[in-house]
């Protein structure tokens, strides 16, 4: 995956599970989002995917720098799986 994306790590998660980790947000703007974009996920996790995608937007904006962005982040993080 980072050579396909060309970003993110791969780190250890428990002893037999490995993660794929983006925390650059330009990754995740401009690699990881468009690709899902382009080729949407067929599954459950889509919802949780959008919501995702709904607080990378509030953060684009800026948004979760005030009291009121956050509140709308923590009420989109609740209503995830």
């Amino acid at each position: 995956m980072i050579s396909f994306f060309n970003c993110g790590y791969v780190a250890r998660d428990g002893l037999t599970k490995y993660k794929y980790i983006v925390s650059a947000f330009g990754d995740i703007n401009d690699v990881i989002i468009p690709f899902f974009q382009q080729y949407p996920l067929q599954s459950q996790k889509r919802l949780d995917y959008l919501d995702w995608c709904s607080v990378a937007s509030l953060m684009r904006e800026g948004e979760h720098l005030t009291p009121e962005g956050l509140d709308k982040i923590r009420a989109i993080k609740a209503g995830m799986n």
